[in-house]
Protein backbone atom coordinates (compact mmCIF):
# COMPACT_ATOMS: atom_id res chain seq x y z
CA UNK A 1 0.00 0.00 0.00
CA UNK A 2 2.80 2.35 0.83
CA UNK A 3 4.36 1.84 -2.56
CA UNK A 4 1.02 2.37 -4.26
CA UNK A 5 0.36 5.72 -2.57
CA UNK A 6 3.95 6.97 -3.21
CA UNK A 7 3.67 6.29 -6.94
CA UNK A 8 0.33 8.05 -7.10
CA UNK A 9 1.68 11.13 -5.33
CA UNK A 10 4.66 11.17 -7.71
CA UNK A 11 2.39 11.09 -10.75
CA UNK A 12 0.27 13.91 -9.34
CA UNK A 13 3.34 16.00 -8.60
CA UNK A 14 4.68 15.47 -12.16
CA UNK A 15 1.30 16.47 -13.61
CA UNK A 16 1.25 19.67 -11.53
CA UNK A 17 4.83 20.51 -12.55
CA UNK A 18 4.03 19.96 -16.25
CA UNK A 19 1.09 22.31 -15.98
CA UNK A 20 3.31 24.96 -14.38
CA UNK A 21 5.98 24.41 -17.08
CA UNK A 22 3.45 24.81 -19.88
CA UNK A 23 2.21 28.03 -18.26
CA UNK A 24 5.75 29.36 -18.00
CA UNK A 25 6.53 28.49 -21.65
CA UNK A 26 3.30 30.12 -22.77
CA UNK A 27 4.17 33.29 -20.84
CA UNK A 28 7.66 33.31 -22.32
CA UNK A 29 6.23 32.95 -25.84
CA UNK A 30 3.85 35.87 -25.28
CA UNK A 31 6.70 37.94 -23.86
CA UNK A 32 8.90 37.17 -26.87
CA UNK A 33 6.13 38.17 -29.30
CA UNK A 34 5.56 41.39 -27.37
CA UNK A 35 9.29 42.11 -27.33
CA UNK A 36 9.59 41.55 -31.08
CA UNK A 37 6.68 43.92 -31.69
CA UNK A 38 8.09 46.57 -29.37
CA UNK A 39 11.59 46.43 -30.83
CA UNK A 40 10.31 47.31 -34.30
CA UNK A 41 10.36 43.95 -36.02
CA UNK A 42 7.47 45.16 -38.18
CA UNK A 43 8.49 47.47 -41.07
CA UNK A 44 8.39 51.21 -40.43
CA UNK A 45 7.96 53.93 -43.07
CA UNK A 46 10.88 56.36 -42.92
CA UNK A 47 11.76 59.37 -45.07
CA UNK A 48 14.37 62.08 -45.27
CA UNK A 49 14.86 65.04 -47.62
CA UNK A 50 17.62 67.39 -48.80
CA UNK A 51 18.52 69.63 -51.73
CA UNK A 52 21.54 71.09 -53.51
CA UNK A 53 22.27 73.91 -55.97
CA UNK A 54 23.11 72.46 -59.42
CA UNK A 55 23.45 75.70 -61.39
CA UNK A 56 26.35 75.65 -63.90
CA UNK A 57 29.20 77.95 -62.90
CA UNK A 58 30.50 78.51 -66.45
CA UNK A 59 28.86 79.47 -69.77
CA UNK A 60 27.50 76.31 -71.47
CA UNK A 61 25.00 75.53 -74.25
CA UNK A 62 21.37 75.69 -73.12
CA UNK A 63 18.77 72.93 -73.44
CA UNK A 64 15.30 73.15 -74.94
CA UNK A 65 15.07 75.62 -77.83
CA UNK A 66 16.63 74.48 -81.10
CA UNK A 67 16.97 77.98 -82.52
CA UNK A 68 19.57 78.80 -79.87
CA UNK A 69 21.84 76.22 -81.52
CA UNK A 70 25.13 76.16 -79.56
CA UNK A 71 24.87 79.67 -78.11
CA UNK A 72 26.25 79.80 -74.57
CA UNK A 73 24.48 80.85 -71.38
CA UNK A 74 24.99 84.35 -69.96
CA UNK A 75 24.26 84.09 -66.28
CA UNK A 76 21.44 83.07 -63.94
CA UNK A 77 17.93 84.38 -63.31
CA UNK A 78 17.31 82.00 -60.42
CA UNK A 79 19.21 78.92 -59.20
CA UNK A 80 18.68 75.37 -60.42
CA UNK A 81 18.23 72.76 -57.71
CA UNK A 82 18.25 69.03 -57.08
CA UNK A 83 15.65 68.17 -54.43
CA UNK A 84 15.63 64.61 -53.07
CA UNK A 85 13.43 62.47 -50.87
CA UNK A 86 14.61 59.04 -49.73
CA UNK A 87 11.95 56.56 -48.58
CA UNK A 88 12.72 53.42 -46.60
CA UNK A 89 10.48 50.50 -45.63
CA UNK A 90 12.34 47.62 -44.00
CA UNK A 91 15.48 47.05 -46.06
CA UNK A 92 14.05 48.66 -49.22
CA UNK A 93 15.09 52.21 -50.11
CA UNK A 94 13.85 54.47 -52.90
CA UNK A 95 15.17 57.91 -53.93
CA UNK A 96 12.82 60.40 -55.62
CA UNK A 97 14.75 63.31 -57.10
CA UNK A 98 13.37 66.37 -58.87
CA UNK A 99 15.87 68.34 -60.97
CA UNK A 100 15.51 71.86 -62.36
CA UNK A 101 16.82 70.57 -65.69
CA UNK A 102 15.32 69.98 -69.11
CA UNK A 103 15.57 66.23 -68.75
CA UNK A 104 17.08 63.65 -66.44
CA UNK A 105 20.85 63.11 -66.74
CA UNK A 106 22.27 61.24 -69.74
CA UNK A 107 22.60 57.46 -69.56
CA UNK A 108 26.24 57.58 -68.44
CA UNK A 109 25.60 60.24 -65.79
CA UNK A 110 22.48 58.48 -64.54
CA UNK A 111 24.36 55.22 -64.15
CA UNK A 112 27.21 56.87 -62.25
CA UNK A 113 24.75 58.51 -59.85
CA UNK A 114 22.91 55.24 -59.30
CA UNK A 115 26.12 53.30 -58.74
CA UNK A 116 27.28 55.81 -56.14
CA UNK A 117 24.04 55.94 -54.12
CA UNK A 118 23.90 52.15 -54.11
CA UNK A 119 27.50 51.91 -52.91
CA UNK A 120 27.31 54.74 -50.36
CA UNK A 121 23.76 54.33 -49.03
CA UNK A 122 22.38 51.01 -50.23
CA UNK A 123 19.78 52.76 -52.40
CA UNK A 124 19.05 50.44 -55.31
CA UNK A 125 15.95 52.12 -56.78
CA UNK A 126 15.37 55.69 -57.89
CA UNK A 127 13.18 58.11 -59.81
CA UNK A 128 15.51 60.86 -61.08
CA UNK A 129 13.61 63.32 -63.27
CA UNK A 130 13.94 66.71 -64.91
CA UNK A 131 11.29 69.41 -64.56
CA UNK A 132 11.74 70.11 -68.30
CA UNK A 133 12.72 73.73 -67.86
CA UNK A 134 13.98 75.14 -71.15
CA UNK A 135 16.48 77.30 -69.30
CA UNK A 136 18.85 74.63 -68.08
CA UNK A 137 22.10 73.29 -69.58
CA UNK A 138 22.49 70.78 -72.42
CA UNK A 139 23.14 67.36 -70.87
CA UNK A 140 23.97 65.13 -73.84
CA UNK A 141 27.61 66.03 -74.62
CA UNK A 142 30.51 63.70 -73.79
CA UNK A 143 34.31 63.83 -73.64
CA UNK A 144 34.95 62.53 -77.16
CA UNK A 145 36.04 64.27 -80.35
CA UNK A 146 33.05 65.47 -82.37
CA UNK A 147 30.73 64.89 -79.40
CA UNK A 148 31.68 67.78 -77.17
CA UNK A 149 35.39 67.49 -76.38
CA UNK A 150 37.41 70.74 -76.70
CA UNK A 151 34.54 72.83 -78.03
CA UNK A 152 32.33 72.30 -74.96
CA UNK A 153 34.74 71.31 -72.19
CA UNK A 154 32.89 73.55 -69.70
CA UNK A 155 29.71 71.53 -70.24
CA UNK A 156 31.59 68.29 -69.67
CA UNK A 157 33.10 69.71 -66.46
CA UNK A 158 29.60 70.63 -65.33
CA UNK A 159 28.40 67.04 -65.48
CA UNK A 160 30.80 66.07 -62.70
CA UNK A 161 29.51 68.92 -60.54
CA UNK A 162 25.89 67.97 -61.31
CA UNK A 163 26.45 64.31 -60.44
CA UNK A 164 28.25 65.20 -57.20
CA UNK A 165 25.47 67.55 -56.08
CA UNK A 166 22.71 65.06 -56.89
CA UNK A 167 24.51 62.34 -54.94
CA UNK A 168 25.13 64.75 -52.03
CA UNK A 169 21.42 65.59 -51.83
CA UNK A 170 20.43 61.92 -51.87
CA UNK A 171 23.04 60.91 -49.26
CA UNK A 172 22.02 63.76 -46.94
CA UNK A 173 18.36 62.75 -47.31
CA UNK A 174 19.32 59.17 -46.51
CA UNK A 175 21.18 60.25 -43.35
CA UNK A 176 18.07 62.18 -42.28
CA UNK A 177 15.81 59.11 -42.46
CA UNK A 178 13.28 59.04 -39.62
CA UNK A 179 9.81 57.57 -39.05
CA UNK A 180 7.18 59.64 -40.86
CA UNK A 181 3.46 60.01 -41.31
CA UNK A 182 2.13 60.14 -44.85
CA UNK A 183 -0.83 61.54 -46.75
CA UNK A 184 -1.63 61.83 -50.46
CA UNK A 185 -4.26 63.93 -52.16
CA UNK A 186 -5.40 65.37 -55.48
CA UNK A 187 -7.26 68.43 -56.70
CA UNK A 188 -8.36 69.58 -60.14
CA UNK A 189 -6.95 72.94 -61.26
CA UNK A 190 -9.06 74.67 -63.88
CA UNK A 191 -7.26 76.98 -66.30
CA UNK A 192 -3.70 76.31 -65.15
CA UNK A 193 -2.68 74.34 -68.27
CA UNK A 194 -3.86 73.75 -71.83
CA UNK A 195 -3.37 71.32 -74.72
CA UNK A 196 -0.92 72.83 -77.18
CA UNK A 197 -1.10 70.06 -79.77
CA UNK A 198 -4.50 68.88 -80.90
CA UNK A 199 -7.05 70.75 -82.99
CA UNK A 200 -9.75 68.31 -81.95
CA UNK A 201 -12.45 69.47 -79.55
CA UNK A 202 -12.66 69.16 -76.65
CA UNK A 203 -8.88 68.82 -76.25
CA UNK A 204 -7.61 66.45 -73.55
CA UNK A 205 -6.07 68.24 -70.56
CA UNK A 206 -4.78 66.64 -67.38
CA UNK A 207 -5.75 69.14 -64.68
CA UNK A 208 -4.67 66.91 -61.81
CA UNK A 209 -2.46 68.33 -59.07
CA UNK A 210 -1.18 65.46 -56.91
CA UNK A 211 0.60 65.86 -53.57
CA UNK A 212 2.46 63.36 -51.39
CA UNK A 213 3.15 64.80 -47.93
CA UNK A 214 5.65 63.43 -45.38
CA UNK A 215 5.75 64.71 -41.78
CA UNK A 216 8.03 63.64 -38.95
CA UNK A 217 6.12 61.03 -36.92
CA UNK A 218 7.50 62.30 -33.59
CA UNK A 219 7.47 66.09 -33.92
CA UNK A 220 4.91 66.57 -36.69
CA UNK A 221 7.34 68.85 -38.53
CA UNK A 222 7.05 68.82 -42.36
CA UNK A 223 9.75 66.74 -44.02
CA UNK A 224 8.88 66.93 -47.72
CA UNK A 225 6.07 67.50 -50.19
CA UNK A 226 6.24 65.79 -53.57
CA UNK A 227 4.32 67.83 -56.15
CA UNK A 228 3.13 66.25 -59.41
CA UNK A 229 1.64 68.49 -62.11
CA UNK A 230 1.78 68.57 -65.93
CA UNK A 231 2.74 71.69 -67.87
CA UNK A 232 5.72 72.70 -70.01
CA UNK A 233 8.05 75.16 -68.19
CA UNK A 234 8.44 77.35 -71.30
CA UNK A 235 7.17 80.67 -70.00
CA UNK A 236 10.48 82.52 -70.45
CA UNK A 237 11.61 83.72 -73.86
CA UNK A 238 14.09 81.58 -75.79
CA UNK A 239 16.13 84.77 -76.26
CA UNK A 240 16.82 84.87 -72.53
CA UNK A 241 20.12 83.01 -72.13
CA UNK A 242 20.07 82.84 -68.35
CA UNK A 243 19.45 79.78 -66.22
CA UNK A 244 16.07 79.50 -64.55
CA UNK A 245 13.83 76.84 -63.01
CA UNK A 246 10.90 78.71 -64.64
CA UNK A 247 7.59 78.57 -62.76
CA UNK A 248 8.73 75.46 -60.86
CA UNK A 249 11.29 77.43 -58.84
CA UNK A 250 8.73 79.99 -57.67
CA UNK A 251 6.28 77.21 -56.82
CA UNK A 252 8.82 75.38 -54.66
CA UNK A 253 9.88 78.55 -52.85
CA UNK A 254 6.24 79.34 -52.02
CA UNK A 255 5.57 75.84 -50.68
CA UNK A 256 8.73 75.76 -48.55
CA UNK A 257 8.03 79.22 -47.11
CA UNK A 258 4.36 78.64 -46.28
CA UNK A 259 4.36 74.95 -45.40
CA UNK A 260 7.93 74.07 -44.45
CA UNK A 261 10.01 71.05 -45.39
CA UNK A 262 11.47 70.51 -48.86
CA UNK A 263 9.37 70.74 -52.01
CA UNK A 264 10.16 68.23 -54.75
CA UNK A 265 8.59 68.85 -58.16
CA UNK A 266 8.04 65.91 -60.49
CA UNK A 267 6.79 66.84 -63.96
CA UNK A 268 3.82 64.87 -65.28
CA UNK A 269 2.80 63.75 -68.78
CA UNK A 270 3.20 67.20 -70.31
CA UNK A 271 4.23 66.27 -73.85
CA UNK A 272 1.18 68.06 -75.27
CA UNK A 273 0.48 70.47 -72.38
CA UNK A 274 1.62 74.04 -71.81
CA UNK A 275 0.93 76.13 -68.74
CA UNK A 276 -1.77 78.76 -69.06
CA UNK A 277 -0.54 81.90 -67.31
CA UNK A 278 -3.65 83.91 -68.14
CA UNK A 279 -3.80 86.86 -65.76
CA UNK A 280 -1.26 85.33 -63.38
CA UNK A 281 1.61 87.43 -64.71
CA UNK A 282 5.07 86.08 -65.45
CA UNK A 283 6.57 82.72 -64.54
CA UNK A 284 7.27 83.89 -60.98
CA UNK A 285 3.67 84.92 -60.29
CA UNK A 286 2.28 81.80 -61.95
CA UNK A 287 4.58 79.60 -59.89
CA UNK A 288 3.62 81.35 -56.67
CA UNK A 289 -0.08 80.91 -57.49
CA UNK A 290 0.46 77.21 -58.20
CA UNK A 291 2.46 76.97 -54.97
CA UNK A 292 -0.48 78.33 -52.98
CA UNK A 293 -2.70 75.65 -54.52
CA UNK A 294 -0.17 73.05 -53.38
CA UNK A 295 -0.16 74.49 -49.85
CA UNK A 296 -3.96 74.52 -49.74
CA UNK A 297 -4.15 70.88 -50.84
CA UNK A 298 -1.33 69.69 -48.58
CA UNK A 299 -2.79 71.55 -45.58
CA UNK A 300 -6.14 69.81 -46.08
CA UNK A 301 -4.55 66.38 -45.66
CA UNK A 302 -4.17 64.41 -42.42
CA UNK A 303 -0.86 62.52 -42.48
CA UNK A 304 -0.94 59.23 -40.57
CA UNK A 305 1.27 56.23 -39.87
CA UNK A 306 0.38 53.61 -42.51
CA UNK A 307 -1.18 50.40 -41.19
CA UNK A 308 1.00 48.13 -43.29
CA UNK A 309 4.05 49.95 -44.66
CA UNK A 310 5.42 48.36 -47.83
CA UNK A 311 7.52 49.32 -50.82
CA UNK A 312 7.77 47.36 -54.08
CA UNK A 313 9.70 48.66 -57.12
CA UNK A 314 10.23 47.26 -60.59
CA UNK A 315 12.14 48.67 -63.55
CA UNK A 316 12.90 47.53 -67.10
CA UNK A 317 14.14 48.96 -70.37
CA UNK A 318 12.21 48.29 -73.56
CA UNK A 319 13.15 48.27 -77.23
CA UNK A 320 11.12 49.92 -79.99
CA UNK A 321 11.90 50.46 -83.63
CA UNK A 322 12.78 54.00 -84.64
CA UNK A 323 10.64 55.99 -87.06
CA UNK A 324 13.64 58.22 -87.78
CA UNK A 325 16.78 56.99 -89.55
CA UNK A 326 19.59 58.98 -87.96
CA UNK A 327 22.10 56.95 -89.96
CA UNK A 328 20.85 58.65 -93.11
CA UNK A 329 23.41 61.42 -93.87
CA UNK A 330 20.71 63.80 -95.12
CA UNK A 331 18.68 63.33 -91.95
CA UNK A 332 21.74 63.95 -89.79
CA UNK A 333 22.59 67.12 -91.74
CA UNK A 334 19.04 68.41 -91.24
CA UNK A 335 19.11 67.74 -87.49
CA UNK A 336 22.60 69.21 -87.14
CA UNK A 337 21.41 72.41 -88.81
CA UNK A 338 18.35 72.57 -86.57
CA UNK A 339 20.41 72.07 -83.38
CA UNK A 340 24.21 71.59 -83.62
CA UNK A 341 26.40 68.68 -84.81
CA UNK A 342 27.87 67.52 -81.48
CA UNK A 343 24.42 67.16 -79.97
CA UNK A 344 23.15 65.03 -82.85
CA UNK A 345 26.25 62.80 -82.77
CA UNK A 346 25.31 61.79 -79.23
CA UNK A 347 21.67 61.19 -80.18
CA UNK A 348 22.87 58.86 -82.94
CA UNK A 349 24.75 56.81 -80.34
CA UNK A 350 21.75 56.73 -78.01
CA UNK A 351 19.38 55.47 -80.71
CA UNK A 352 21.80 53.23 -82.61
CA UNK A 353 19.94 50.06 -81.63
CA UNK A 354 16.45 51.54 -81.58
CA UNK A 355 14.56 53.51 -78.95
CA UNK A 356 15.12 52.06 -75.47
CA UNK A 357 12.90 53.85 -72.93
CA UNK A 358 12.96 52.98 -69.25
CA UNK A 359 9.82 52.24 -67.22
CA UNK A 360 9.98 52.41 -63.41
CA UNK A 361 6.98 51.51 -61.24
CA UNK A 362 6.70 51.61 -57.45
CA UNK A 363 3.83 50.78 -55.11
CA UNK A 364 4.01 52.40 -51.66
CA UNK A 365 1.94 50.93 -48.81
CA UNK A 366 -0.14 48.96 -51.31
CA UNK A 367 -2.13 51.97 -52.51
CA UNK A 368 0.13 54.82 -53.72
CA UNK A 369 1.39 54.22 -57.27
CA UNK A 370 4.47 55.92 -58.73
CA UNK A 371 5.12 55.53 -62.47
CA UNK A 372 8.23 56.99 -64.12
CA UNK A 373 8.94 57.06 -67.87
CA UNK A 374 11.95 58.35 -69.81
CA UNK A 375 10.27 60.71 -72.22
CA UNK A 376 7.64 63.33 -72.98
CA UNK A 377 4.37 61.42 -72.74
CA UNK A 378 1.11 62.95 -73.95
CA UNK A 379 -1.35 63.66 -71.16
CA UNK A 380 -3.93 61.00 -72.07
CA UNK A 381 -1.38 58.30 -71.25
CA UNK A 382 -1.36 59.44 -67.61
CA UNK A 383 -5.09 60.16 -67.47
CA UNK A 384 -6.05 56.72 -68.76
CA UNK A 385 -3.53 54.90 -66.57
CA UNK A 386 -4.75 56.78 -63.49
CA UNK A 387 -8.36 55.81 -64.21
CA UNK A 388 -7.53 52.18 -64.95
CA UNK A 389 -5.23 51.59 -61.97
CA UNK A 390 -7.92 52.33 -59.34
CA UNK A 391 -5.31 52.96 -56.63
CA UNK A 392 -6.78 54.37 -53.41
CA UNK A 393 -3.78 56.57 -52.69
CA UNK A 394 -3.56 57.97 -56.20
CA UNK A 395 -1.20 57.52 -59.13
CA UNK A 396 1.78 59.86 -59.55
CA UNK A 397 3.05 60.01 -63.14
CA UNK A 398 6.66 61.17 -63.57
CA UNK A 399 7.75 62.17 -67.07
CA UNK A 400 11.35 62.95 -68.15
CA UNK A 401 12.41 60.33 -65.62
CA UNK A 402 15.46 58.02 -65.57
CA UNK A 403 16.49 58.90 -69.12
CA UNK A 404 15.10 60.82 -72.07
CA UNK A 405 13.72 59.36 -75.30
CA UNK A 406 11.78 62.31 -76.68
CA UNK A 407 8.01 62.37 -77.31
CA UNK A 408 5.52 59.54 -76.85
CA UNK A 409 2.21 60.61 -78.41
CA UNK A 410 -0.95 58.53 -78.16
CA UNK A 411 -1.93 56.58 -81.27
CA UNK A 412 -4.69 59.11 -81.95
CA UNK A 413 -2.22 62.00 -81.67
CA UNK A 414 0.25 60.27 -84.01
CA UNK A 415 -2.56 59.87 -86.54
CA UNK A 416 -3.41 63.57 -86.22
CA UNK A 417 0.24 64.57 -86.60
CA UNK A 418 1.87 67.84 -85.66
CA UNK A 419 4.77 68.82 -83.40
CA UNK A 420 5.32 66.25 -80.70
CA UNK A 421 3.49 63.57 -82.66
CA UNK A 422 5.51 63.41 -85.88
CA UNK A 423 8.55 61.16 -86.21
CA UNK A 424 11.05 64.06 -86.19
CA UNK A 425 10.69 64.42 -82.41
CA UNK A 426 8.73 61.24 -81.60
CA UNK A 427 11.04 58.54 -82.99
CA UNK A 428 9.59 55.53 -81.11
CA UNK A 429 7.22 53.39 -83.14
CA UNK A 430 3.52 54.27 -83.00
CA UNK A 431 1.84 52.62 -80.01
CA UNK A 432 4.99 52.50 -77.87
CA UNK A 433 3.40 54.69 -75.21
CA UNK A 434 0.33 52.48 -74.95
CA UNK A 435 2.46 49.36 -74.61
CA UNK A 436 4.43 50.94 -71.76
CA UNK A 437 1.24 52.03 -70.00
CA UNK A 438 -0.25 48.53 -70.30
CA UNK A 439 2.94 47.13 -68.78
CA UNK A 440 2.81 49.65 -65.92
CA UNK A 441 -0.81 48.69 -65.22
CA UNK A 442 0.01 44.98 -65.24
CA UNK A 443 2.90 45.49 -62.82
CA UNK A 444 0.73 47.49 -60.44
CA UNK A 445 -1.94 44.77 -60.34
CA UNK A 446 0.78 42.16 -59.82
CA UNK A 447 2.24 44.20 -56.95
CA UNK A 448 -1.22 44.33 -55.37
CA UNK A 449 -1.61 40.57 -55.74
CA UNK A 450 -4.49 40.94 -58.19
CA UNK A 451 -2.58 39.32 -61.06
CA UNK A 452 -0.05 36.50 -61.05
Amino acid sequence: MVCFFSATRLKNKIAVNMTILRSILCSLSLFCLFAIHCTGDEPVLKAGAAKRDITPQEPVPMWGYGDRHAELSRGTLDPLEAAAVVIQVGNSKLAIVGLDLGRSPSESSLQRVRDRIKSEAGIEQSFIAGSHTHHGPVLELIDEKGKGKRRFDAAIRYYQLMEDRIVEAIIEADKALAPVTLASGVSELDGFNRNRHTKLQPPPVDRTLSVLRFDNATTGAPVAVIVNFAGHPTSISAKTLEFSADYVGAMKRTVEKELGGIAVFMQGASGDLSINKGERGDHTEFGATLGREVVKLASSLAPAVPNKPSLVVKEERFLFESRTDLNNPLVRIAYSAAFFPELIANFVDEYADGIRPRLTVALLNGDVALVGVSGEFFCEHAMRLRARSRTNGGLFFFGYCNGYHQYFPTIEAAAEGGYGADNQVAPAEVGAGERLMNTALTWLFQMQGKLK
